[in-house]
């Protein structure tokens, strides 16, 4: 089985918040874009969200986060795994915190896109790293496969995150 990487963050150094995905999927890295994926919802709630437009490109799409504060990635690095789905992850290898979040100190929460990352980053990061009271805020998995919930509920959930971009 072939290790897969993850892209490096899309951050402005007085980045916000970290919104953590656990690993592209097969789209994406096709892509090499983060949520590349078309049914993804990542990007139609941002564009609603920080109020752009949807039909910019990628790399406009990826300044605006930037611009509104908001800083992307994922928790693991690297891993093994058939297909795009977390459960399939395996041999894990998380990406480096400590050095991420001394680069970027107004980080004042970090927001995970779904349950995997979250679980990801609490046995993987969270043991090695000193939070000091960051809030770490899970919300509905923006990705096709989380279909039990609509994406009007998730987008109500993950508005959140503009209380802390003020």
């Amino acid at each position: 089985m072939t290790r897969l990487y993850s892209f490096p963050p899309i951050a402005n150094p007085d980045a916000k918040i970290l919104i953590l995905g656990s690993m592209p999927g097969k789209a994406s890295l096709d892509a090499v874009q983060y949520y590349a994926h078309p049914r993804n919802l990542f990007w139609p709630m941002m564009a609603e969200i920080l109020r752009f437009d949807i039909a910019i490109d990628y790399l406009q799409r990826t300044e605006c986060l930037k611009s509104a504060g908001v800083a992307l990635w994922d928790v693991l690095q690297s891993c093994h795994r058939l297909g795009s789905l977390d459960v399939a992850i395996k041999n894990e290898m998380p990406n480096d915190f400590p050095a991420f979040l001394q680069e970027h100190p107004n980080i004042r929460a970090i927001f995970f896109n779904g349950e995997k990352a979250a679980s990801s980053f609490k046995r993987s990061v969270q043991p090695c790293l000193a939070l000091n009271g960051l809030p770490l805020i899970r919300l509905p998995s923006t990705s096709p496969a989380n279909a039990s919930q609509t994406q009007a509920y998730k987008l109500t959930v993950w508005r959140q995150i503009v209380d802390y971009l003020d």
